[in-house]
């Protein structure tokens, strides 16, 4: 064992930092995505989803510097990679909407104006027509839009960022409203 320590000793060392660098990382990553949550007033689902994604981006950063360190022969590993890569990638050309909106997600997490229970409109042609909408959920695909008939409608996050989306007033649509004023 003690042989086994000296051969490797650098290696160890240098897995060592590299667990711990990314560790903290990790964790100052998560608390800056907590609190942006926190301020943002966001769905606490959204943030774990988030915080998730961050997990499995710093876990495959971990296993590349492993890789790195340990010295694994890039001729053998090369081909592994570039067998599940072109399985992936083809899986990946197939779901390709579904790519986009999880990326949509992610940056509608950080940059969305709205809130879950926001009355919005949605200026897109291919509505029917021009309608409001309430938010009721935000995931990571799509979000959930309640028309007034009490329809469910479930819009995909990547027209998010394509389509204009503007904020309803109170009472826009409620004549009882407009009296009041």
């Amino acid at each position: 064992m003690k042989e086994l320590l000296l051969t490797f000793q650098t290696e160890f060392l240098w897995t060592g930092i590299c667990m711990l660098a990314l560790a903290i990382s990790r964790f100052l990553s998560i608390q800056a995505i907590r609190k942006v949550g926190r301020l943002s007033e966001m769905d606490r689902a959204r943030t774990r989803l988030i915080i998730k994604y961050v997990a499995i981006g710093h876990t495959a950063l971990l296993v590349s510097a492993l890789i790195l360190i340990w010295g694994v022969n890039f001729r053998e590993i090369g081909l592994i990679f570039s067998s599940v890569f072109a399985v992936i990638g083809v899986a990946l050309f197939a779901s390709w909407s579904i790519l986009s909106n999880i990326t949509a997600g992610v940056i509608l997490f950080f940059t969305f104006p709205y809130k879950i229970g926001d009355r919005i409109r949605i200026h897109d042609k291919e509505l029917e027509e021009d309608r409001e909408f309430v938010i009721e959920d935000i995931r990571a695909f799509h979000v959930h839009l309640r028309m007034r008939s009490g329809e469910l409608l479930t819009y995909p996050n990547n027209l998010f960022l394509q389509k204009a989306v503007t904020l309803a007033s109170e009472d826009a649509g409620d004549p009882e409203g407009s009296e009041a004023l």
